[in-house]
């Protein structure tokens, strides 16, 4: 129960701040070039890039969002929604693949040195707890995110 509670709050973190546009499919590779152009976006944590896939992958969707019902539906919506943290409705075109990644899996030196998270935390008041997530399930929280948003 502790480690559900965490990653929530982690999860509503990062996704405090950001505008409505929401990811269509067609804009997938757009994205994978602006996020090489954006460099420094990508946070604080090992992931660099992320390879997006379009047509978005049925598979990871389907875990992504049992991760998502198991850790982060607490204190997350998929609407835009605030209740604990911030809702995710538009969490793809507000922030990078690598950024997101790095805030699940990488929380504590996120709230610590990213700006961002920071700035989210400040909004938020309350600190996102660490889950424990691996890079496999961050990118599959990373696919259902995208596909929440295309909804």
């Amino acid at each position: 129960m502790k480690k559900l509670i965490i990653l929530t709050l982690a999860c509503m973190v990062v996704w405090a701040c950001g505008n409505s546009n929401e990811p269509k499919p067609s804009d997938l590779a757009k994205q994978k070039i602006t996020q090489k152009k954006e460099g420094n976006k990508e946070g604080v944590g090992e992931i660099k890039s992320v390879e997006l896939n379009d047509p978005l992958n049925q598979d990871m969707i389907a875990n992504g969002r049992a991760i998502y019902d198991l850790k982060c539906a607490a204190c997350h919506k998929l609407s835009d929604k605030r209740v604990v943290g911030p809702g995710f409705k538009g969490v793809t075109s507000k922030r990078t693949g690598p950024w997101i990644m790095n805030m699940i899996t990488n929380t504590d030196a996120m709230l610590d040195e990213d700006p961002v998270a920071r700035k989210l935390f400040e909004e938020c008041l309350t600190r996102m707890p660490n889950q424990n997530v691996s890079n496999s399930d961050a990118r599959d929280i990373l696919e259902f995110l995208f596909d929440n948003d295309k909804a």
